[in-house]
């Protein structure tokens, strides 16, 4: 179990205990955090589930796979810390992960 931690555009604070092996999206989904909105279901055929992850846990995300990054071109506001939340699994390593949630999805 990992605690992540989604900000929203309004700075609102949302604390999650996640289960390794799922994903960053469906722990947003499942928990109502507002902004993700994962269109696609978790393919990665989107990027309505765009986040930026905080700067101390983006090595231990580690960089997007092609594909990702191929879709993050349709998203919103890309910085250098954009994810799709839909591509990182949770383990034990992303405990304390704060991600924050762009003010649209692309």
């Amino acid at each position: 179990m990992a605690k992540i931690t989604y900000i929203d555009a309004e700075g609102a604070r949302y604390e999650v205990q996640a289960e390794n092996g799922s994903t960053v999206m469906e722990n947003a989904i499942r928990n109502s955090v507002p902004g993700i909105e994962a269109e696609c279901g978790g393919a990665c055929a989107c990027a309505t589930c765009h986040v930026y992850v905080d700067e101390a846990f983006k090595e231990i995300v580690g960089e997007p796979e092609p594909m990702e990054e191929d879709m993050l071109d349709f998203a919103y506001d890309v910085r250098p810390t954009s994810r799709l939340s839909c591509q990182i699994r949770v383990r034990d390593e992303l405990d304390g992960l704060t991600v924050t949630v762009p003010e649209r999805q692309g």
